[in-house]
């Protein structure tokens, strides 16, 4: 596949940025255009050069599609990453508006904040566990669209990992011993999906150490202060009709959200 040019990344970049703005993500794939993974990556950092020019602040990243069988849907054979950003970060019983969204659909997850940038040299799980300042139960919103050909991976990459916001529940401090928990999510006080027996750090962090070698790649780091979503175990769930999210876990606690 050829290499796109600077030229028409750019177009593509402020395409999408545009689409996004509009609440109708992902416009330029209508036209079934073929794009490598490597390129999408590179569009997705040309977006996010457009949105810090107009004041936009990148305040950490999210790990997705974590689970193998998900990751050969979307022709991938690893991970996906894409930026959070400061203006998407909502606090734990905020009220959001669905028209601000393009089907929207939740995940729920664990996110971290970090009180060290990490150095890649010295990565191992010990020190990624004390570089945790909080744990967070999250629930992540997602613009479920894809108008492209399938595997959607190239989609999904240039639209950012179709992340679209974050809500953050209140914070567990980070000196947290191995410990067992569960995660769910609700919609109006209806379980959705549920995972049990997740090990702390263990199921939490797998992909924390992947996303600061990709990372290295382009020339950032992971810094003091970032939010890290650690991945969710299940696919984004459409929220329809539904109007209040919650996501709850025995270890790390709840955080809620309404729809209107």
């Amino acid at each position: 596949m050829v290499k796109l040019s600077q030229y028409k990344l750019d177009i593509y970049a402020q395409q999408i940025l545009d689409d996004y703005d509009a609440k109708t993500p992902g416009g330029i794939f209508k036209d079934k255009i073929s794009i490598s993974l490597e390129d999408a990556l590179r569009i997705q950092s040309a977006v996010t050069n457009l949105r810090e020019q107009r004041g936009e602040e990148v305040i950490g990243y999210k790990i997705g599609c974590i689970s193998k069988n998900t990751q050969i849907k979307m022709g991938f054979t690893k991970p996906a990453w894409g930026r959070l950003w400061k203006n998407e970060l909502y606090s734990d019983g905020v009220i959001l508006e669905k028209t601000n969204y393009s089907n929207p659909a939740i995940e729920a997850e664990f996110g971290i904040i970090l009180n060290r940038d990490l150095k890649p040299e010295f990565l191992n799980l010990d020190y990624i566990l004390n570089s945790i300042e909080t744990i967070h139960p999250i629930i992540e919103i997602h613009n479920l669209v894809f108008n492209g050909n399938p595997p959607f991976g190239a989609e999904l990459l240039a639209n950012n990992a179709i992340h679209a916001g974050v809500v953050i529940g209140k914070p567990t401090k980070g000196n947290i011993n191995s410990r067992v928990t569960d995660l769910k999510l609700i919609f109006n006080n209806e379980i959705i999906d549920t995972w049990s027996d997740k090990r702390w750090p263990y199921d939490m962090l797998s992909e924390v150490q992947w996303l600061v070698t990709e990372l290295e790649k382009i020339g950032s780091v992971l810094k003091k202060g970032d939010l890290i979503l650690t991945g969710a175990y299940g696919l984004p769930i459409p929220i329809n009709d539904k109007k209040l999210i919650e996501v709850t876990s025995s270890l790390f606690g709840n955080v809620s959200a309404i729809f209107k």
